[in-house]
């Protein structure tokens, strides 16, 4: 439980960084940017939407984001996203509501029955016990490596 508290406070102080690569529906207008909302979880539906600010229990969802590529034969973007808040289903959807649904998002309106793509690829922290920096990073899955690759 000791180690559990320590991590969680690193999540809340900002020092647990996870970083993301994602699939996503169309050509986005910018090749890099920050997104800043607000967020309204829906207890019932177990989903969640962007409000204005100042609306009840909505609260603050920051990502960075960098196109990576953009495949113009199947008309999608692979992007590189760093969390700055761990909002519930944040990156799905911040992405959806600026028109760029991740591939195979059933909830967030792209329909195309395939998993989902969005994928951790790389995560920091500092070990909760030994104070270790730990440093994970994963190798990008093929069908990420497809969409950049131009196939």
């Amino acid at each position: 439980s000791k180690a559990a508290s320590r991590l969680s406070e690193q999540i809340r102080d900002k020092k647990f960084q996870k970083k993301y690569l994602a699939i996503v529906d169309g050509k986005m207008e910018e090749n890099s940017g920050v997104m800043k909302d607000f967020l309204l979880k829906n207890e019932k539906t177990n989903m969640s939407k962007v409000v204005k600010e100042g609306t009840k229990n909505a609260k603050e969802a920051v990502l960075d984001y960098e196109v990576v590529k953009y495949n113009e034969e199947i008309n999608m973007s692979v992007v590189k996203i760093t969390l700055h808040t761990g909002r519930h289903h944040q990156i799905r959807v911040q992405f959806k509501n600026i028109g760029y649904p991740l591939l195979g998002d059933l909830l967030y309106g792209n329909k195309n029955k395939v998993q989902i793509k969005l994928f951790a690829y790389k995560l920091e922290f500092n070990h909760p016990i030994t104070k270790e920096h730990i440093h994970i990073k994963l190798d990008i899955p093929n069908e990420y490596k497809k969409v950049v690759e131009n196939e």
